[in-house]
């Protein structure tokens, strides 16, 4: 799985001219899964991320997680992440998992979050979603498990 990972002010995703899901303070988390990707991998994931230290604590440095500050995620699952763009001009997205393992490995992961106590918001599988985010510092991180 690979994860993107946003340090945001705000974040929201919009279907259909609908707002669907909407978070402040906290990580806007693209997630993408790749062919062979477990649930202990999903699980694996949503424990590192729940516990990474990204945002600042009182001296600037970067010593508090998500738990921490008690922020909220934003899960939106974004298969272009497994995109393999080293031959041609046309994404390849060979490793990319099959939809319905997928769905169900993006909603193990944000359930892992949940279970470790983070407010979870989350986009739409499969649709075409308009995300806005406002980026916070900004930080931005790729997670691979």
């Amino acid at each position: 799985m690979k994860v993107l990972l946003q340090r945001v002010v705000s974040a929201s995703v919009t279907v259909d001219g609908q707002q669907i899901a909407r978070i402040d303070h906290g990580l806007l988390l693209l997630v993408g899964a790749a062919r062979g990707d477990t649930t202990d991998a999903a699980r694996a994931l949503a424990g590192k991320v729940s516990g990474l230290r990204v945002f600042a604590d009182d001296a600037g440095r970067f010593d508090r997680s998500l738990l921490d500050t008690q922020g909220e995620a934003l899960v939106v699952s974004q298969f272009t992440l497994l995109g393999d763009t080293r031959k041609g001009r046309r994404p390849s997205f060979t490793e990319a998992e099959a939809p319905e393992r997928a769905r169900t490995l993006v909603e193990e992961f944000g359930a892992a979050l949940e279970q470790r106590g983070v407010r979870v918001s989350r986009g739409r599988f499969g649709a075409h979603m308009l995300v806005d985010l406002v980026n916070d510092g900004p930080v931005t991180l790729l997670l691979e498990g």
